[in-house]
């Protein structure tokens, strides 16, 4: 099941107090950008992040899922309509993820 383009502008709306917030779509799904580094992603209609220190430590009782078949488990982010926890974990959670690597050129 992809996930629904309604979905994903309110959680863009959600996080829009946040400065450069951008997404790819892919596969009908959509990766989630914070400041040029992938925070997670928006897969079957459900907000997962990437499961660093920090969101675990934000979001003790949140389930490990899979995005989709064969991937790493991310975070379950439940509580969407908590704007104030949402841009508090992205701001959190910003320092910990990895430099996106550089494109080869072809």
């Amino acid at each position: 099941m992809a996930s629904s383009k309604e979905y994903l502008d309110f959680i863009l709306g959600q996080l829009s107090e946040l400065d450069e917030i951008t997404y790819r779509a892919m596969i009908g799904e959509f990766i989630i950008y914070y400041r040029g580094k992938i925070i997670g992603g928006i897969y079957d209609d459900r907000l997962l992040v990437k499961p660093t220190k920090t969101a675990i430590s934000y979001l003790p009782t949140a389930p490990y899922e899979l995005p989709y078949e064969g991937a790493k488990e991310m975070l379950l982010v439940d509580e969407v309509d908590d704007r104030e926890l949402l841009t508090g974990l992205f701001n959190a959670m910003y320092e910990e993820l990895p430099v996106p690597k550089p494109k080869k050129k072809k």
